[in-house]
């Protein structure tokens, strides 16, 4: 089974990035179920604003995607800025977009049986709407959001320290990653037994 992670940081390598530091609990229970997992940071690489999978030369979201494409589960990570999720996560599922409309030989969208989760952070609180946003819109574009597909950190209201810089909620939010790890890997298992097929014809 093969996971992919995307950390949307707004952070370019090699800066430190809190909501990559999170998604490693998730990443390091993943790895227990056996899953291979593989990690990119999005903001390192040049995806162009649009809604195609392919924005031509230059464009490496196509590399991206043929990872998700080659993965059973995805999880988006972000940190949140002003209540909502990073930019870059923004820009990531509008490029997902253009999979709504794209199927396999089969006829079955591309993104069914495939399972994802949301992984956010933020010394400021809004998590649950992030995490509602981005399960609703990989929802629409066709993966399966097992129940409890997230885990989240924040130091709550107002200005603080970031994840990386206190011990504030770690236990919760790890043990919250662990089930996140285990319900996504219970739920892709499933699917890959009794998979959700093409959807039915108009005719």
């Amino acid at each position: 089974m093969k996971a992919l992670i995307l950390n949307c940081t707004l952070k370019p390598s090699p800066e430190p990035s809190n909501t990559r530091a999170l998604a490693d609990e998730v990443i390091a229970a993943l790895i227990d179920h056996g899953v291979d997992v593989d990690v990119q940071r999005v903001v390192d690489l040049r995806i162009p604003f649009g809604v195609q999978s392919d924005m031509g030369t230059g464009d490496e979201w196509p590399a991206v995607r043929a990872q998700i494409v080659a993965s059973d589960i995805l999880v988006i990570a972000t940190p949140t800025w002003l209540g909502q999720p990073a930019s870059v996560a923004k820009v990531v599922l509008e490029r997902l977009d253009a999979m709504i409309s794209e199927t396999d030989d089969a006829g079955v969208p591309l993104a069914y049986n495939k399972v994802a989760g949301v992984v956010v952070t933020g010394n400021e609180d809004g998590a649950h709407h992030v995490i509602a946003e981005i399960s609703g819109a990989l929802g629409d574009i066709g993966f399966t959001i097992p129940g409890q597909a997230w885990t989240y950190w924040n130091m709550g209201p107002g200005p603080g320290p970031t994840y990386t810089e206190t011990d504030h909620g770690h236990d919760w939010s790890r043990s919250t990653g662990r089930t996140m790890a285990a319900n996504l890997v219970a739920v892709a298992t499933a699917l890959q037994h009794h998979p959700i097929p093409a959807p039915p014809s108009d005719g």
